[in-house]
């Protein structure tokens, strides 16, 4: 059989030590902070990365090089027959095109995974791929699964400040300047591969009440069969801002009683577009080779 390595990035919330414990590895995403570069998990915290955000320094989002890349494959292939890699969405990221195009030169050893997640979502694909190599799943199937599924999760974010939408030129400093004084959050969502606007809310609590209400739609229509088998994970993912988070996941996990959930910090990535004190629900439907419910 096989040995297929797992490897992802750091987007998908799999901290150096966890990636340790479950047998899988992580390439840190870089990020340039008043023009020195850092790697998330590495040398950057998530709480030296929000002390640095909230007081304004200069950060930016960077991908890994073709060389890390490269090494990392070489290193994995020392180990292994074949590699899974599962990168940030496409569509929210270079990383995915480079990390395949330096996979053809590996002469089919490595299988580069575009099943467009982010974050809890990216990282139930990781553990997906855990599963089906137990399974005895080579390297190109478990890509072309996880590619078959990408349209099988959810993700609603809403933001406490629209200071990084404005810096990020989603919107204007008008819009941005109105919205605050009149306590507008707007409701992002993630269906694929990229952020889009979903809805907006006078406050916080609106904001959480219509990312309740558009998940339980999207459990209900979209997901509907899944869902009445409990086959669903049900997520929470936060920026910074754990103690709002906690009571966050509370209210979710007593919406969704029957359901599994797992709950951990946005990817900086993201992070540096939304800012500190976002707050996210998401969905992942089980993978059809999944039995284990």
């Amino acid at each position: 059989m096989s040995r297929v390595a797992v490897l992802t990035d750091s987007n998908s919330g799999i901290t150096q030590e966890q990636a340790a414990e479950l047998g899988v590895y992580v390439v840190p995403m870089p990020f340039y902070i008043d023009g020195t570069q850092y790697l998330e998990g590495i040398n950057l915290s998530q709480k030296e990365f929000y002390d640095l955000l909230v007081n304004d320094a200069d950060i930016s989002t960077s991908q890994p090089s073709i060389g890390e890349i490269q090494n990392k494959y070489d290193a994995l292939l020392k180990e292994y027959d074949e590699i899974v890699f599962i990168p940030m969405s496409s569509g929210l990221s270079g990383t995915c095109q480079t990390a395949s195009m330096v996979a053809a030169d590996y002469d089919g050893k490595v299988h580069v995974v575009d099943n467009q997640r982010i974050s809890v979502t990216m990282r139930q694909a990781v553990m997906d791929a855990l599963l089906l190599i137990n399974k005895g799943y080579d390297g190109a199937a478990i890509k072309e699964i996880l590619e078959r599924e990408k349209m099988q999760s959810s993700i609603y974010i809403t933001l406490e400040t629209l200071k990084y939408l404005k810096k990020g030129g989603r919107i204007t400093p008008a819009a941005a300047a109105v919205g605050t004084v009149l306590n507008i959050k707007p409701v992002l969502q993630i269906q694929g591969d990229k952020l889009d606007a979903f809805a907006k809310s006078r406050g916080k609590a609106a904001a959480k009440k219509i990312m309740l209400k558009a998940m339980k739609e999207d459990l209900n229509k979209r997901f509907k069969a899944d869902y009445e088998k409990g086959r669903i994970h049900m997520e929470v993912a936060y920026t910074g801002n754990e103690e709002e988070a906690n009571e966050w996941a509370e209210v979710v996990r007593e919406t969704f009683p029957e359901l599994d959930f797992h709950m951990d910090p946005l990817s900086l990535s993201v992070a540096c577009h939304i800012g500190y004190g976002a707050i996210a629900i998401a969905c992942s439907v089980y993978i059809p080779e999944d039995d284990t419910k």
